[in-house]
């Protein structure tokens, strides 16, 4: 797990929510949204270094920090805010149960999913038809693959809710409903060993 220590009283918690060309969208301290360009620093002494594959390097009083989309360094979250903490598989894999539209589905938390992407037969199930959507081809590990986007009325897992969440439904069905960004990017996501709590943001 990435960490930010010290006794500095300003030491930022750093959510990474977003890429761009020479850009990255951050949280800083539970704070708003904002676009740091390479080189740039945010008033709260944060520094863009650097975007990598997947990730951006940061430097925080005096150190360089490297922070996965997805991840977040954080020092404490809110008991107000919903939260929920997940426990990996034996292959690494957070799992949990929840629903779309108020159907039972079988989530994996994915951060390298742009959206929530579902199945054809679990679309049903939730009421969506995908017809309705806008057409597109996305790339999965056993090549393209036809997918219409769509809005989600709601999403839930555990005590966390979202409603009019972007999601893809695939043409096929599929073992498990990923959980990608368009939902991860409203969560804090702190992993700790085999743990990862999600704590909702907004």
């Amino acid at each position: 797990m990435l960490a930010i220590c010290g006794m500095a009283a300003q030491a930022a918690d750093i959510a990474l929510v977003g890429l761009l060309p020479g850009k990255a969208l951050v949280v800083i301290d539970g704070g708003k949204r904002q676009t740091l360009a390479v080189g740039a620093k945010t008033g709260e002494g944060v520094k863009l270094l650097a975007i990598e594959s997947g990730a951006a390097l940061f430097e925080v009083d005096g150190k360089s920090r490297r922070i996965q989309i997805g991840q977040s360094v954080v020092s404490s979250a809110s008991a107000e805010k919903p939260v929920l903490t997940l426990m990996a598989d034996s292959g690494g894999h957070y799992i949990t149960q929840g629903s779309i539209n108020g159907s039972s589905m079988r989530f994996l938390v994915d951060t390298g999913a742009t959206y929530i992407a579902l199945g054809a037969a679990d679309a049903r199930r939730a009421g969506i038809d995908p017809h309705k959507g806008t057409p597109g081809i996305t790339q999965t590990a056993n090549g393209q693959a036809r997918v219409w986007k769509v809005k989600l009325n709601s999403v839930k897992i555990g005590g966390i809710a979202l409603s009019n969440i972007d999601a893809t439904v695939h043409e096929q069905d599929m073992p498990v409903v990923l959980l990608g960004m368009s939902f991860l990017n409203r969560m804090d996501i702190r992993r700790d060993g085999q743990s990862m709590t999600l704590t909702q943001r907004y």
